[in-house]
């Protein structure tokens, strides 16, 4: 089994050229694969299967096809439907806002001596709480999702500030020279008032999104300008997540050859860590240009962190 190049993804890294992406995965980094989440007295954050499940048996989900019970997007879709917006939204918060720990994997990120962009499709905080606990500044970027008031603007919070700028997604001002941002493309859950819980979790809320990426304004232009000359490395994504491959298709001028200097074009490359991918998964990722590897997130973040010393 072919390795990780991890010298060249960790000089990469140190020197600012890598743009993480982070996946539900990553959330689930060091957790047992025999512990069931237990919603009564949550140890650590639910897989989306399990929240999905959870969910519909609250809401009584009118399937017992596991294929549905288990696709959190149908599941939320019901439940707002029947439900309500609002009430989706606070018990999502009642569920996701506890005192999680962040994992090896997220205390990686945050000790890499370099600037980052890093983009998160996940709703917890546990990545915000590693760069807090390291003492390392960031600002943080969010698709506000459940705001329809301010639909086509992204929140941004400056380092420091508690309660964010509302801002076109191509009128943010940064210096990603000299500012590390997470960017939470799905919403974030705000540990501490619900005033800015925003999820891009139903069926309808992905086809906004999806408009929003195509139009060119889910992502904000500054962050385009700085894919285009970084790699990317995926952590925690499946490609049997229809949602990622849209996201892949519209970030696909990043993966294509580009002029350096003089040189003649070339492809710079990105990387992909997943657990026992199918072999279509290992097309679907090969053919973006995406190396693949098969390893667990705990794995690749133990040899990671032996190259940083």
């Amino acid at each position: 089994m072919a390795e990780p190049p991890y010298g060249v993804i960790w000089n990469r890294m140190k020197a600012g050229k890598v743009v993480p992406f982070l996946g539900a995965g990553a959330s689930m980094a060091g957790r047992s694969a025999d512990t069931p989440w237990d919603p009564r007295n949550p140890a650590f954050l639910p897989s989306g299967r399990e929240l999905s499940n959870f969910l519909a048996t609250e809401t009584m989900f009118p399937s017992e096809y596991p294929g549905d019970r288990d696709d959190l997007a149908k599941v939320t879709s019901y439940y707002a439907d029947v439900s309500g917006r609002r009430l989706l939204r606070e018990r999502l918060r009642e569920v996701l806002n506890h005192a999680y720990q962040p994992g090896e994997l997220h205390t990686f990120l945050a000790s890499v001596p370099a600037h980052q962009v890093i983009v998160a499709t996940n709703y917890d905080t546990l990545l915000e709480q590693a760069f807090q606990k390291a003492g390392k500044p960031y600002d943080l970027v969010i698709y506000p999702a459940d705001r329809k008031d301010i639909a086509n603007a992204v929140l941004w919070w400056p380092h420091g500030k508690t309660e964010p700028l509302i801002k076109a997604p191509n009128d943010l001002d940064l210096d990603l020279a000299k500012t590390t941002v997470i960017y939470k493309m799905h919403g974030t859950l705000e540990p501490d008032t619900d005033k800015w819980d925003n999820f891009v979790i139903t069926e309808e809320d992905y086809v906004e999104f999806l408009s929003r990426m195509t139009a060119n304004t889910a992502i904000p232009a500054i962050f385009y300008d700085h894919f285009r000359e970084r790699s990317f490395l995926f952590l925690g994504y499946s490609l049997s997540d229809w949602n990622l491959r849209v996201i892949l298709k519209n970030l696909s001028k990043c993966f294509s050859p580009r002029r350096i200097g003089d040189e003649d074009e070339e492809t710079l490359p990105s990387w992909a860590i997943q657990f026992k991918p199918s072999e279509l998964a290992r097309k679907l990722w090969e053919k973006r240009n995406v190396s693949i590897f098969d390893l667990t997130l705990d794995e690749f973040t133990l040899k990671m962190k032996q190259q940083g010393g």
